[in-house]
């Protein structure tokens, strides 16, 4: 089969091809996991996460990618939810140990034994894969194997940051960042809390002018101050800089929620925070990690039913490097996407 290999890390600044395309076997799935003939990869900033080594891969080579759509080839012995020829969906979440206190009460995205699908155990840049049965979902039919690829990280992981904001219909959100997972969420919210203006924080014209095409009611920098004061705030960058900026617009009693897992470049920008404009009147901090299976199963069942469908940039297989350079540079519009042949 043809899969983009990560064989080392890198800055895709001084090296802007860090994947090689390769001929590799085709994997053979154990007996509670299935092979999966992928069609389709969302192109997602923690692939850039673990190029660059800020949440490295624990193997070398590894192919990447955890917004996996295909059809089932071959399912293992013991398989029995998923059947031959069934298109399912693979996430960020590959698996858990099933038997901590966190597993057990359902926040198995804290599991210490936790494996990311591309990072922990091969992924979707390639033309087969294979994944647990447990963590392979059923994808609605309403969706095209290319709009439902970004669903399975960028949405779902919209969806999670979203309800951990606890936000309530007619407050106000703000949204700093608005890329794949920003732009789901503003459609997101418009459909459940149709009282709610959002307010967009985003570092180009490009992406400002995307916000208010969808609906944000404002758009500005990360650096200017939103005309309101917000009662939750999502963070979606991968800087430090906007965290400060986030917390000066926030509301007495507003909440962040961070959605990165890990952040880029200097921390200097945290020095400036000043305990009355920034942390005072009981504002909260609340980081995203990781996304369960709930998340993924309701948030799939969600974008059904509002006939969520994210817009999306194409590229083939072999163009991976092109499209993670283009993220990188901050080119985006939505979500960028491998269709695999």
């Amino acid at each position: 089969m043809k899969a983009m290999l990560l064989k080392r890390l890198c800055n895709l600044k001084d090296d802007p091809s860090p994947l090689e395309l390769m001929e590799l076997p085709i994997p053979v799935p154990n007996d509670t996991e299935i092979l999966l003939k992928v069609s389709a990869c969302g192109v997602c900033h923690t692939e850039l996460d673990e190029i660059e080594g800020r949440t490295p891969p624990r193997r070398l080579p590894v192919v990447p990618g955890h917004q996996v759509i295909g059809r089932v080839e071959g399912p293992g012995d013991k398989v029995s939810r998923i059947k031959t020829g069934d298109r399912v969906g693979v996430a960020w979440i590959f698996s858990v140990c099933g038997a901590c206190k966190f597993c057990l009460a359902g926040n198995e995205n804290l599991c210490q034994s936790f494996k990311a699908t591309g990072r922990d155990a091969n992924g979707g840049y390639a033309q087969y894969m294979t994944v647990p049965e447990s963590f392979a979902y059923v994808i609605p039919a309403i969706f095209s194997d290319t709009q439902a690829a970004p669903l399975l990280c960028a949405g779902a992981i919209g969806y999670r940051s979203l309800r951990l904001t606890n936000l309530k219909d007619g407050q106000r959100l703000g949204l700093t960042g608005f890329g794949a997972s920003a732009h789901l969420v503003l459609k997101m919210v418009k459909y459940r809390y149709p009282n709610t203006d959002v307010y967009v924080f985003a570092r180009n014209d490009a992406e400002r002018a995307f916000a208010i095409e969808l609906g944000a009611v404002w758009a500005g920098n990360t650096t200017e101050p939103a005309p309101h004061k917000l009662d939750s705030i999502i963070d979606t960058t991968p800087a430090w800089e906007p965290i400060v900026e986030a917390l000066a617009n926030l509301e007495s009693g507003g909440r962040l929620v961070i959605n990165a897992i890990r952040k880029e470049g200097n921390r200097d920008s945290l020095l400036r925070l000043d305990y009355p404009v920034h942390l005072w009147q009981e504002k909260e901090l609340k980081s995203v990690a990781n996304i369960t299976r709930r998340d993924v199963t309701e948030f799939l069942s969600l974008a059904a039913e509002m006939n969520l469908k994210p817009e999306v940039q194409i590229f083939a297989l072999e163009q991976a490097n092109e499209a993670l350079c283009e993220l990188k540079a901050g080119k985006i519009r939505g979500a960028k996407v491998l269709k695999i042949d």
